[in-house]
């Protein structure tokens, strides 16, 4: 492998800029001049104007941003790649060793793993498509990385319309076959772990909220105080919902967290996260810088002090208690779990989906899942039977 192949010696990467007159944040292409790669900005800026969560312009930048990589190092003409050129690529994603993560290098090499491949494959393919319309990739282009698939089983949920004219779609041609991960969840006993971890009144709430709600935590973290209705009445508040409960809006935060959603919802609480949340609240109270902040989580022990917590900040909170507990947690496996718990518990999935703010009943399928407590009461439930047989 030559440095002029290597991941580590990119041409091209995703950077962060700030606009010097709001203060906005936007995910742009640069080379190794600092100079705006043009097509790759405007599709960014794409995304923004079609309000998608800031994490996923930055995710999606650093995608594109390989991709032109791989092109320039290889001699490939990124708006023109062929067929062949575009199969090399996807084989040198999982190929290529990964830049050495921590502090000190590992001993075995990293490398992707098929399924992410893929998903860098997909923003490629997309971004793409996005420049034909302006001229910049031609048609032909985008029509040999496709191909036309019927549907001869259709998805839950799936409208094929009146005369079945949607079951043929357009499928991706070039990607890995890979196997469909479970989605990953806590117990209720890891849970209860990853609480007794915690030190902070604030990090207790946030865990406990996450946990009942199965809010994602971009949502969590762009909670305002006006969005707290914890009273068991909140008609002074204008809101006819009765009992505890939160609100979940898709709104622009200073601190980048954004609602996935885009229609509002409301999330019933127990009284055991209003508890949390009042005991959050009297420890917010002895930091002074917090108290004009309207964001519901606030720094409270770095600098900033006072200012709306980010998503680096919940990432390392996460995993200082996934280390105390030792078990690996994540924010968005409380989502998870809760979405498990319920539907194990009986509660409708149309319930469930408007709880979660998921736009299709497909999503719901995921979470019916079995445990291996479920496997085994099966097995042993056969075997009872055939004993009472004999």
């Amino acid at each position: 492998m030559t440095a002029a192949t290597s991941v580590f010696d990119r041409p091209f990467r995703s950077e962060r800029a700030v606009s010097p007159v709001d203060g906005s944040t936007a995910w742009v292409v640069v080379n190794d001049s600092y100079e705006l790669h043009p097509e790759a900005v405007e599709y960014l800026a794409g995304l923004r104007r079609d309000d998608d969560s800031v994490n996923t312009e930055r995710v999606y930048a650093s995608r594109v941003a390989l991709y032109l990589s791989y092109c320039a190092a290889f001699g490939v003409v990124w708006r023109a790649p062929t067929l062949w050129q575009m199969a090399a690529f996807l084989r040198w994603l999982t190929e290529e060793p990964l830049p050495p993560k921590g502090r000190k290098a590992r001993v075995e090499p990293r490398f992707r793993k098929r399924g992410t491949a893929n998903a860098i494959m997909t923003t490629t393919c997309e971004f793409l498509r996005f420049c034909v319309p302006f001229g910049w990739v031609d048609q032909a282009v985008v029509d040999q990385l496709v191909e036309p698939r019927y549907l001869r089983h259709l998805p839950a949920g799936y409208d094929a319309g009146e005369d079945g004219q949607h079951r043929t779609v357009r499928a991706k041609l070039i990607k890995y076959r890979v196997a469909v991960e479970g989605y990953e969840w806590l117990t209720s006993e890891q849970i209860e772990a990853l609480l007794g971890c915690t030190v902070h009144a604030r990090d207790r709430f946030l865990v406990a909220l996450l946990a009942a709600t199965g809010t994602r935590i971009g949502e969590a973290l762009g909670l305002r105080r006006e969005d707290m209705h914890l009273l068991s009445n909140s008609g002074s508040l204008g809101c006819r919902v009765a009992g505890p409960h939160i609100h979940v809006r898709r709104r622009q935060n200073a601190n980048g967290a954004l609602a996935k959603a885009r229609v509002p919802r409301w999330i019933p609480v127990t009284e055991d996260v209003v508890g949390l949340y009042a005991e959050y609240q009297y420890e917010r109270d002895q930091v002074a810088a917090a108290a004009d902040c309207d964001m519901v989580f606030v720094n409270l022990f770095r600098a900033p002090l006072g200012t709306a917590m980010k998503y680096p900040n919940a990432k390392d909170l996460f995993d200082r208690l996934a280390k105390r507990a030792g078990l690996t947690a994540r924010p968005h496996m409380l989502r998870h779990s809760a979405a498990t718990r319920w539907i194990r518990g009986g509660v409708d999935p149309d319930v469930v989906q408007n709880m979660l703010g998921h736009a299709s009943p497909q999503s719901m399928t995921p979470y019916l899942h079995a445990t291996d407590q479920d496997k085994r009461e099966a097995v042993e439930k056969v075997a009872a039977l055939q004993r009472g047989q004999k």
